[in-house]
Protein backbone atom coordinates (compact mmCIF):
# COMPACT_ATOMS: atom_id res chain seq x y z
CA UNK A 1 0.00 0.00 0.00
CA UNK A 2 1.12 3.45 -0.73
CA UNK A 3 -0.15 6.26 1.27
CA UNK A 4 0.76 9.83 -0.13
CA UNK A 5 0.60 13.51 1.35
CA UNK A 6 0.31 15.81 -1.16
CA UNK A 7 2.21 19.75 -0.51
CA UNK A 8 5.29 21.67 -1.78
CA UNK A 9 8.59 21.01 -0.46
CA UNK A 10 10.45 23.54 1.43
CA UNK A 11 10.70 25.41 4.47
CA UNK A 12 8.39 28.41 2.95
CA UNK A 13 5.87 25.96 2.72
CA UNK A 14 5.76 24.30 5.37
CA UNK A 15 2.54 25.51 7.36
CA UNK A 16 0.58 26.65 4.53
CA UNK A 17 -2.68 25.50 3.52
CA UNK A 18 -1.73 23.66 0.51
CA UNK A 19 0.99 21.60 2.81
CA UNK A 20 -1.92 19.56 5.46
CA UNK A 21 -0.95 16.71 3.48
CA UNK A 22 2.28 16.39 4.22
CA UNK A 23 1.63 17.78 7.54
CA UNK A 24 -1.03 14.32 8.14
CA UNK A 25 1.56 12.68 6.29
CA UNK A 26 4.29 13.29 8.68
CA UNK A 27 2.03 12.50 11.45
CA UNK A 28 1.26 9.10 10.18
CA UNK A 29 4.66 8.88 10.20
CA UNK A 30 5.32 9.53 13.82
CA UNK A 31 2.68 7.07 14.71
CA UNK A 32 4.20 4.26 12.76
CA UNK A 33 7.91 5.32 13.08
CA UNK A 34 8.65 5.66 9.68
CA UNK A 35 11.54 7.85 8.78
CA UNK A 36 11.75 9.67 5.21
CA UNK A 37 15.08 8.62 4.12
CA UNK A 38 14.74 7.46 0.85
CA UNK A 39 14.85 9.55 -2.05
CA UNK A 40 13.59 8.79 -5.45
CA UNK A 41 10.32 8.39 -7.42
CA UNK A 42 10.84 12.49 -7.38
CA UNK A 43 9.94 11.82 -3.66
CA UNK A 44 11.19 11.92 -0.41
CA UNK A 45 9.48 8.11 1.37
CA UNK A 46 10.06 5.41 3.87
CA UNK A 47 8.94 1.94 4.67
CA UNK A 48 6.80 0.37 7.38
CA UNK A 49 5.58 -3.39 7.37
CA UNK A 50 2.36 -3.91 8.99
CA UNK A 51 0.81 -7.89 9.17
CA UNK A 52 3.66 -8.62 6.35
CA UNK A 53 2.37 -6.19 3.71
CA UNK A 54 4.77 -3.34 3.54
CA UNK A 55 3.38 -0.08 3.75
CA UNK A 56 4.80 2.86 1.78
CA UNK A 57 4.87 6.77 3.17
CA UNK A 58 5.83 9.02 0.33
CA UNK A 59 5.51 12.93 0.38
CA UNK A 60 6.15 14.34 -3.78
CA UNK A 61 8.64 16.62 -4.01
CA UNK A 62 7.37 17.60 -7.75
CA UNK A 63 5.66 20.93 -6.46
CA UNK A 64 1.80 20.60 -6.13
CA UNK A 65 1.08 20.83 -9.57
CA UNK A 66 3.04 17.96 -10.53
CA UNK A 67 1.92 15.26 -8.02
CA UNK A 68 0.97 12.92 -10.58
CA UNK A 69 4.41 12.56 -11.54
CA UNK A 70 5.65 11.35 -8.83
CA UNK A 71 2.54 9.10 -7.49
CA UNK A 72 2.65 7.50 -11.21
CA UNK A 73 6.61 7.09 -10.11
CA UNK A 74 5.87 5.64 -7.08
CA UNK A 75 2.99 3.18 -8.46
CA UNK A 76 5.42 1.90 -11.28
CA UNK A 77 8.68 1.46 -8.69
CA UNK A 78 6.66 -0.65 -6.42
CA UNK A 79 4.43 -2.52 -8.61
CA UNK A 80 1.04 -1.01 -7.59
CA UNK A 81 -2.09 -0.55 -8.60
CA UNK A 82 -3.82 3.20 -8.17
CA UNK A 83 -6.99 0.68 -5.58
CA UNK A 84 -3.93 0.07 -3.03
CA UNK A 85 -2.83 4.30 -3.18
CA UNK A 86 -4.33 6.66 -0.83
CA UNK A 87 -3.95 10.45 -1.77
CA UNK A 88 -4.57 12.93 1.35
CA UNK A 89 -4.21 16.59 0.33
CA UNK A 90 -6.12 20.34 1.26
CA UNK A 91 -9.92 21.49 -0.27
CA UNK A 92 -10.43 24.86 -0.35
CA UNK A 93 -14.00 23.95 -1.43
CA UNK A 94 -15.44 21.86 1.73
CA UNK A 95 -15.40 24.11 5.26
CA UNK A 96 -12.27 24.32 7.42
CA UNK A 97 -12.28 21.26 9.72
CA UNK A 98 -14.04 18.80 7.76
CA UNK A 99 -12.94 15.67 6.04
CA UNK A 100 -13.77 13.94 3.03
CA UNK A 101 -12.99 10.37 2.20
CA UNK A 102 -14.02 8.83 -1.01
CA UNK A 103 -13.06 5.30 -3.05
CA UNK A 104 -12.92 7.76 -6.43
CA UNK A 105 -13.78 10.99 -7.91
CA UNK A 106 -12.69 14.06 -10.10
CA UNK A 107 -9.25 16.55 -9.04
CA UNK A 108 -12.55 19.57 -8.33
CA UNK A 109 -10.47 22.45 -8.10
CA UNK A 110 -7.15 20.75 -6.94
CA UNK A 111 -4.78 20.81 -9.38
CA UNK A 112 -2.28 18.72 -7.51
CA UNK A 113 -5.10 15.56 -7.56
CA UNK A 114 -6.48 16.75 -11.22
CA UNK A 115 -2.33 15.42 -11.96
CA UNK A 116 -2.43 12.39 -10.48
CA UNK A 117 -5.70 11.57 -12.31
CA UNK A 118 -4.24 12.23 -15.24
CA UNK A 119 -0.60 10.48 -14.94
CA UNK A 120 -2.28 7.69 -13.86
CA UNK A 121 -5.00 7.37 -15.63
CA UNK A 122 -8.20 6.50 -13.49
CA UNK A 123 -10.28 8.50 -11.28
CA UNK A 124 -10.92 5.40 -9.35
CA UNK A 125 -8.12 6.11 -6.66
CA UNK A 126 -8.85 6.30 -2.84
CA UNK A 127 -8.40 10.09 -1.38
CA UNK A 128 -8.93 11.76 1.79
CA UNK A 129 -9.24 15.88 1.71
CA UNK A 130 -8.63 17.81 4.41
CA UNK A 131 -11.25 20.98 4.39
CA UNK A 132 -9.89 24.30 4.74
CA UNK A 133 -12.68 26.69 3.66
CA UNK A 134 -11.80 29.77 1.42
CA UNK A 135 -11.00 33.39 1.65
CA UNK A 136 -13.25 34.55 -1.36
CA UNK A 137 -11.48 38.01 -0.51
CA UNK A 138 -7.60 36.58 -1.55
CA UNK A 139 -6.51 35.46 -4.67
CA UNK A 140 -7.07 31.60 -4.78
CA UNK A 141 -3.09 31.05 -5.08
CA UNK A 142 -2.34 33.45 -2.98
CA UNK A 143 -4.52 31.52 -0.49
CA UNK A 144 -3.59 27.89 -0.54
CA UNK A 145 0.11 29.10 -0.54
CA UNK A 146 -0.45 31.40 2.49
CA UNK A 147 0.12 30.11 5.89
CA UNK A 148 -2.54 28.98 8.31
CA UNK A 149 -3.37 30.94 11.24
CA UNK A 150 -3.21 29.26 14.68
CA UNK A 151 -6.73 29.26 15.24
CA UNK A 152 -7.15 27.37 12.01
CA UNK A 153 -4.15 25.66 12.92
CA UNK A 154 -5.75 24.11 16.02
CA UNK A 155 -8.81 22.93 13.74
CA UNK A 156 -6.62 21.20 11.02
CA UNK A 157 -4.76 19.52 13.70
CA UNK A 158 -7.89 17.73 14.86
CA UNK A 159 -8.75 16.98 11.83
CA UNK A 160 -5.35 15.84 11.19
CA UNK A 161 -5.78 13.58 14.28
CA UNK A 162 -8.96 11.75 13.08
CA UNK A 163 -7.41 10.75 9.69
CA UNK A 164 -4.36 9.60 11.10
CA UNK A 165 -6.29 7.57 13.75
CA UNK A 166 -8.37 6.05 10.99
CA UNK A 167 -5.61 5.74 8.83
CA UNK A 168 -3.86 3.47 11.72
CA UNK A 169 -7.38 0.73 11.66
CA UNK A 170 -7.19 1.27 7.87
CA UNK A 171 -3.58 -0.47 7.43
CA UNK A 172 -4.30 -3.45 9.78
CA UNK A 173 -8.39 -3.87 8.65
CA UNK A 174 -8.08 -2.95 4.82
CA UNK A 175 -11.79 -1.83 5.75
CA UNK A 176 -12.25 1.56 3.45
CA UNK A 177 -16.23 1.63 4.08
CA UNK A 178 -15.12 1.52 8.10
CA UNK A 179 -12.62 4.19 7.31
CA UNK A 180 -15.45 6.06 5.68
CA UNK A 181 -17.41 5.95 8.12
CA UNK A 182 -15.12 6.97 11.34
CA UNK A 183 -13.30 9.71 9.35
CA UNK A 184 -16.22 11.84 7.24
CA UNK A 185 -16.77 14.50 9.06
CA UNK A 186 -19.62 16.76 7.95
CA UNK A 187 -19.44 20.46 8.95
CA UNK A 188 -22.07 22.80 8.33
CA UNK A 189 -20.01 25.87 6.57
Amino acid sequence: MIIVGLGNPGKKYENTHHNVGFMAIDKLADKLNVKFNKKGCASEYGFTSVNGEQIVLAKPQTYMNLSGEAVKSLMSHFDEKADNVIIIFDDIEIPLGAIRVRKEGSGGTHNGMKNIIQEVNTKDIKRIRIGLGVDRSMDLAAYVLSPISKKDMEIVSQSIDKIVLGLETYIKDRDFEKLMQNVNVNIKG
